[in-house]
């Protein structure tokens, strides 16, 4: 069937030209100098939420938090943790404590100096279980944080924790905060980035300017205005028309459009994000295996790929990105009707009906439920699609610790870099577990893996890990989305601005042209 007949079967939206999203640079006439000073308007494809970094955990809060807030270590282009605020780390043979000496010109925003009692702070903040910190289940087995002198801090340990680095190295429980400034980081936060907070609009505008105190390279740019607009036509119009700089998340009908104008400049990147079909796995019948079985032999991935995402990205099977722990055997299952509807007979399932939750931040989840609702009517599933704007998605989906509202929903997960994530996603106690899953074999598995020392070891039960997750069904992998900003020919450094993680932002090494 070709995709125009497809879509307009599905009822899906249509209109644009598809490309492949082989990632590239434009090239562009443009000064290799950059020139300091300027405003830089970014039309962001996200509203930021909580802007406490220690509580939230929606990559659309990180992408714009990254440039105020550092952590102790960073990703290099490699994916290699790298100190930032840390000088270094030194680990005890026997895995339980962590020595890290801390840089000595690192000064807050509130203009106070970064010492150890700084991060004793942050750390037992995220340990205190009254912070409600996402990374709270990543750091709960330090039993102590000693402030050994101003510019070295002691951690202990009751276990070993091979993904230490990583979890000091993450937007979450890596960010260091001033000593005492818990209450205010949700409203005004204090950091060391190379910009520091102005003001914020809920769901309309936040504005920074550069912090001139910086200890590293300060920003070219005098300030970022960011305007959230979640609808593409319009984001994409503003830049046309020079009321953004810059603006992500290019509307993938109009990629074609985009990247054929001689007066816009592209960056690709790939992946920005993989897409998951989530199950509430309290809510019956979607805690059956059998069911999400079901469901995921009712999706042709490369058609949906097609059809949501304008052929902008590819199938994939697992949630985090390529790495050594990465298991390669898993194959996505086959469009089967009678192999669903076998599934769910032995399930004794008939006349399901159920809510879809889908957010209309992304109109591609929109598009792909559209297609996968008719897909479900082939084995007698009813998929009634519930629309909802980011805020009320989130009120609704990325409940942790108590029931969410929805029965299946589909989400992006971004800066999938590192296999220290299925603590977070998969454990029953992790800060994303939002789908209520409770298996105590993944449990097992997960706190395997973060007590192995030895990396090939800690890779394997990594890999069946990943087995058991595609074997269970717990989600459905569903794409690797291609990632697309573009600017106007005004803007340097647009190849700089996504971070190695292809999740967040920084606009420290971007420039306006004089």
């Amino acid at each position: 069937m070709k995709r125009r007949d497809f879509l307009k079967k599905t009822s899906a939206v249509t209109g644009g030209v598809a490309l492949s999203g082989v990632p590239m640079i434009r090239a562009f006439a443009q000064s290799t100098n950059p020139t300091k000073g300027g405003v830089l308007r970014w039309g962001h494809s996200e509203t930021s939420q909580n802007i406490d970094m220690h509580q939230t955990g929606t990559a659309s809060t990180h992408r714009t938090m990254k440039n105020i807030m550092e952590t102790l270590f960073w990703p290099d282009e490699n994916l290699v943790f790298r100190p930032v605020l840390a000088t270094g780390m030194e680990t005890s043979a026997d895995g339980l404590t962590h020595t890290i000496g801390l840089r000595k010109d690192v000064t807050f925003h509130n203009g106070k100096p970064m010492t150890s009692a700084d991060v004793k702070y942050s750390i037992e903040r995220i340990l205190n279980p009254d912070t409600g910190a996402t990374g709270f289940n990543d750091m709960k087995n330090i039993t102590e944080v000693v402030a050994v002198d101003d510019h070295t801090v002691r951690v202990h340990r009751s276990v070993v924790d091979p993904f230490f680095i990583a979890r000091i190295g993450y937007m979450g429980s890596g960010v260091v905060m001033p000593e005492g400034s818990g209450d205010v980081q949700g409203t005004e936060p204090i950091g060391t980035g190379p910009f520091q907070f102005v003001s914020r609009t809920m769901g309309s505008e936040f504005k920074m300017k550069r912090f001139d105190g910086y200890w590293s390279q300060p920003a070219y740019v005098d300030e970022v205005h960011i305007s959230e607009v979640t609808e593409g036509t319009t984001r994409l119009t503003g830049l046309v028309t020079g009321e953004f700089d810059v603006i992500n998340d290019v509307p993938l009908d109009r990629v074609g459009e985009v990247k054929g104008n001689s007066g816009l400049q592209t960056h690709s990147f790939t992946p920005v994000a993989n897409a998951f079909l989530n199950f509430n796995h309290g809510k019956e019948p979607f805690g059956d295996r059998r069911v999400r079985l079901a469901m995921d032999y009712c999706i042709d991935k490369s058609m949906l790929i097609e059809g949501a995402l304008w052929g902008n990205g590819g199938p994939e099977t697992n949630m985090v990105y390529e790495c050594p722990a990465y298991n390669k055997s898993l194959k996505q299952r086959p469009q089967d009707f009678d192999k669903a509807r076998s599934l769910l007979n032995e399930a004794g399932v008939s006349g399901l009906e159920f809510e879809f939750a889908v957010t209309t931040n992304y109109p591609w989840h929109v598009d792909a439920v559209q297609i996968m609702a008719e897909w479900f009517k082939e084995v007698g599933i009813k998929c009634n699609i519930k629309k909802y704007n980011w805020s009320d998605w989130l009120a609704n989906c990325w409940v942790v610790g108590d029931m969410p509202n929805y029965e299946v929903t589909m989400m992006n997960f971004f800066g999938l870099t590192n296999p220290s994530v299925f603590n977070l996603l998969y454990h029953s106690q992790g800060g994303f577990n939002y789908r209520n899953i409770q298996d105590s074999k993944m449990d097992e598995l997960v706190d395997l893996a973060g007590i192995t020392l030895d990396e090939d070891k800690r890779n394997a039960i990594i890999m069946d890990l990943q087995q058991h997750i595609h074997d269970e069904a717990i989600d459905v992998v569903l794409w690797r989305r291609n990632g697309i900003n573009a600017a106007s020919k005004k803007l340097g450094g647009l190849d700089k601005l996504v971070e190695p993680d292809n999740m967040c932002f920084s606009f420290k090494n971007v420039w306006l042209e004089s």
